[in-house]
């Protein structure tokens, strides 16, 4: 095995390690489409046509995740929904 080799299967072995969570939004029937994709712009950074079509997903799906990333990451993002009143959470 020459070097090169060695050292491409070590960095393939460590982006498998690297755990990518997702944060999932639910549907309710309390929360206007406006607010819903304001607070996802707000709080996931999502450009609008990103927030649009998430909320769109949602409706139609029950569900959408609308963020990946490490837990840390998206353990604040998740409070910002909460808190705003939307259900989500990370899985």
């Amino acid at each position: 095995m020459s070097t090169k080799e060695k050292i491409l299967e070590e960095i393939l072995l460590e982006e498998k390690i690297t755990a990518q969570n997702e944060l999932v939004l639910f549907n309710d029937e309390v929360n206007t489409f406006d607010f819903v994709i304001e607070t996802l712009i707000m709080a996931c950074d999502h450009t609008p046509e990103q927030a649009e079509q998430c909320s769109l997903i949602v409706h139609y799906n029950g569900k959408c995740t609308v963020k990946t990333g490490e837990y840390n990451d998206l353990k604040s993002r998740c409070s910002m929904l909460l808190q705003a009143g939307l259900s989500a959470e990370i899985i």
